[in-house]
């Protein structure tokens, strides 16, 4: 039986990052004693499938953190259910503005209220922080926090919009999986190509490394540019407070929530001027499938932190700017690989910070940050290919092979 004081740590982390919003999961009853519910007939959309040979740890229900096998093909249970058009057709129209219409044009009236409720929720999340700002004049005193709540509502918002069209398109294809296991050490080496009208760079080499020590994460990037000097060096590490390691996820889904911490040097050679930041903050990941088996291989993540930052010139001692930046970031991926060597995943997201590459969105009120969407997939036992696309202000394209050093095929 899982330790409650555990239990409830999980469930704080979850809600604090991933903000679940009303009925995206069950809580697991504290005391032990499991609640009474009405008897409800199970169909073939809502029935989660596991992988074979594992079961749900003991303790563990619907929403938590842990217990929960990574799905994969049907026990000779439920058959997935079919691929409809017409759900499609109306998780666009009028889905894009009405988050369930997919799920419920299929049927699947419990799916489609729990996405309806994040909707709802996001959309709240939007006002409550929203509205302060236009009344105050979006004053220095209290903009910050305010403006966390509405980015947190964004990504809700856009979060429940990703899940309406997914559901009603992944019975087309079978879903992949959470990588059992991830290679204790990852070394990729490639090209970037950086298109921006302010700076006269272009071509970069892309270097970088990850390490895996049980729950401990620690990465390295470097970015480049031969022809101009333009530097940018990153190094990093993460702590996983909640959920299994990467090395060792065995049944897991990939659930989990991460401390982070980094520091970066961007050298500007031909302009004159440096900068450095510090930054820390969390990390969280949620499989989808927990709300929905509809949902069965996608995942939402959502990061929350903050950087300190400098900039300096060149030459003469001069004033620096010192300065914070709000780091925020969500987005909607998918799992690629079932079994063996290929294992990987792809995620569509958004970028709140402004002062890499890719740059912010130069549209609208303020200064918003970028979209991206980025991947990566082991091919065989060493090898695999990662690639990166970004749009802000301005556009960035990176394509790198990866080597995998240890670990299991």
């Amino acid at each position: 039986m899982a330790d409650p004081d555990k239990s409830l740590l999980l469930k704080v982390g979850v809600v604090l990052l991933l903000v679940g919003g009303p009925g995206v999961g069950r809580a697991e009853d504290l005391s032990g004693a499991a609640p009474s519910e009405p008897v409800v007939e199970t169909v073939a959309s809502d029935a989660p499938r596991a992988r074979p040979g594992l079961a749900p740890l003991p303790g563990s229900s619907e929403g938590s953190l842990v217990g929960t096998p990574s799905p994969g093909p049907a026990e000779l249970g439920p058959a997935r259910p079919g691929f409809q058009v017409f759900p499609v057709v109306a998780s666009v129209v009028p889905g894009l503005l009405l988050h369930g219409m997919g799920p419920l044009a299929a049927g699947d009236t419990r799916t489609a209220g729990r996405l309806f409720a994040m909707e709802g929720t996001g959309l709240g999340l939007l006002l409550v922080g929203g509205a302060p700002i236009a009344l105050t004049g979006a004053s220095r005193r209290v903009v910050g926090p305010l403006y966390t709540v509405c980015l947190a509502g964004a990504g809700l918002f856009s979060l429940s919009a990703m899940a309406n069209l997914y559901s009603t398109v992944s019975p087309a294809f079978t879903p992949g999986w959470a990588a059992s296991s991830l290679p204790p050490l990852e070394l990729d080496f490639g090209y970037q190509h950086v298109s921006d009208p302010n700076f006269d760079y272009r071509h970069f080499l892309a270097l970088g490394a990850t390490a895996r020590l049980e729950s401990v994460r620690l990465e390295g990037s470097a970015r480049l540019s031969p022809g101009d000097g333009n530097s940018r060096l990153r190094v990093g590490g993460a702590y996983r407070v909640l959920g299994a390691p990467e090395r060792a996820r065995g049944g897991d889904d990939g659930t989990a929530v991460d401390v982070e911490a980094a520091a970066i040097y961007h050298r500007f050679p031909t302009e004159g001027f440096f900068m450095g930041s510090a930054e820390v903050g969390l990390r969280g990941r949620y499989a989808m499938a927990r709300m929905s088996p509809r949902l069965e291989g996608s995942f939402a993540e959502v990061s929350a932190g903050l950087a300190f930052q400098g900039y300096g010139y060149f030459g003469p001692p001069s004033d620096d700017a010192l300065h914070q930046q709000l780091l925020f970031t969500f987005g909607y991926g998918v799992y690629l690989g079932r079994a063996g060597p290929l294992r990987g995943e792809a995620l569509l997201y958004y970028d709140h910070r402004k002062d890499d590459y890719a740059g912010g969105l130069k549209v609208g009120a303020g200064v918003p940050g970028h979209f991206g969407l980025r991947g990566r997939v082991l091919l065989s036992e060493h090898w695999g290919v990662s690639a990166d696309v970004q749009a802000g202000s301005a556009y960035v394209a990176r394509l790198s092979a990866v080597y995998a050093l240890g670990g299991e095929p």
